[in-house]
C-alpha cells in the first residue's frame, strides 16, 4: 500500500474496495519497500461480498476512515456491505464510462433515483432505477483511481445501501 504504515494503527478500520475491516497487523519489508497491513474478515462480510475471490494482485481500492473535521468531498460511504452487484454492460463515453448493473430485486426500493451509492467503495450518483441500474458517468480521475479500471462484463461488485434511505422508506 502507498499509505504510511505508521498512519495506520492496528484497530483502525480501513475500507477495502469498500468492505469496512478492521486492521490487525501492519508491517514494511525495508529492503523491498513494501508496507503492508493485515484485517480479518469474519462470516457476515464473506457471505456478502467477493473477498473469498481475491488472490495475490487483485487491485484493491483502499479508503481510510473519514476523521472528524476532515472536509467531506462527496458521499457518506459507510462500508457496511449488503450485497453484490454484477455488472452487465458498460459503454464508454470519451474519457468516461457507463456502468449498468443487475442488482438483487430487494435492495432496488432503497436505490434513489439520483441518490448516492457506493461501488466498490467508489460513490456514484444513480441515474435510473429500474430493474437494473445505470450508474453516473465515472469520470477519468475516478477510473484511474479506482476499482473501475479492472471492471468488466460479468464481475461482482460490493455495493452498500445508503442507511438514511433505508430509515425513510
Amino acid at each position: 500500500t502507498r499509505y504510511s504504515i505508521e498512519n495506520l494503527e492496528i484497530g483502525a478500520s480501513i475500507a477495502c474496495s469498500g468492505v469496512c475491516l478492521t486492521i490487525v497487523e501492519r508491517g514494511s519489508k525495508q529492503q523491498a519497500k513494501i508496507n503492508w497491513f493485515a484485517v480479518e474478515a469474519w462470516e457476515e462480510a464473506l457471505r456478502l461480498t467477493n473477498l473469498t475471490q481475491w488472490t495475490k494482485g487483485t487491485f484493491i481500492n483502499l479508503e481510510r476512515s473519514l476523521r472528524l473535521g476532515d472536509e467531506m468531498g462527496g458521499h457518506l460511504v459507510s462500508g457496511h456491505i449488503d450485497g453484490l452487484a454484477e455488472i452487465i454492460d458498460q459503454k464508454s463515453e470519451g474519457d468516461a464510462v457507463r456502468f449498468f448493473l443487475q442488482v438483487p430485486k430487494r435492495f432496488i426500493p432503497f436505490i434513489v433515483n439520483k441518490g448516492s451509492i457506493a461501488l466498490n467503495g467508489t460513490s456514484l450518483t444513480a441515474n435510473c432505477v429500474d430493474f437494473f441500474i445505470n450508474y453516473g458517468l465515472l469520470i477519468r480521475r475516478t477510473l484511474v483511481l479506482t476499482f473501475s479500471r479492472q471492471a468488466s462484463i460479468g464481475d461482482l461488485v460490493h455495493f452498500p445501501v445508503y442507511r438514511l434511505v433505508s430509515l425513510v422508506t
